[in-house]
């Protein structure tokens, strides 16, 4: 085996390697996550006031939760594609920016433009998101990838 062939795989193995460290470190950050919002809910319930921070700060643990959940979607992902699918960090995007939008509605603390450029901005993610769920990407044969030099 040639030493390009030999680096490769090594270098394969070693990006497997750090991909499920991070799966790791974000199931452990989910775990704690969870457990921080449990703790939320069981200090906010006794006293609940629909507009005071507590509910907020709920409201917030809770969609970031959601967003945690999406990156770590996104990472078993690469593992098992050994690639990141365009419509998965779409997704990923969109949660994080309903998030935003959320809070900021929530917490009556965005004006018109702010809206109008979120709106955009999710139109285009979610654009985005069908076109790559419409035409995914076909698998490159043996003989393209020998004709491109990646093979």
């Amino acid at each position: 085996m040639d030493l390009k062939n030999r680096t490769m795989r090594l270098y394969a193995q070693l990006l497997d390697i750090l991909v499920i460290g991070l799966i790791l470190v974000m199931l452990v950050t989910l775990a704690i996550s969870f457990y921080k919002l449990v703790m939320d809910l069981m200090l906010i319930f006794p006293v609940v006031d629909s507009a005071g921070k507590g509910v907020t700060q709920l409201v917030i643990n809770v969609l970031g939760v959601f967003v945690l959940i999406e990156l770590f979607r996104t990472f078993t992902d690469y593992v098992e594609f050994h690639r990141i699918r365009l419509h998965v960090l779409a997704d990923v995007t969109i949660v994080f920016i309903m998030r935003e939008l959320l809070i900021g509605l929530y917490g009556h603390s965005l004006a018109w433009p702010d809206l109008l450029a979120i709106a955009g901005l999710l139109a285009v993610l979610v654009g985005a998101r069908t076109l790559a769920i419409r035409y995914p990407p076909r698998p490159e044969s043996r003989s393209e990838r020998a004709n491109t030099g990646n093979g």
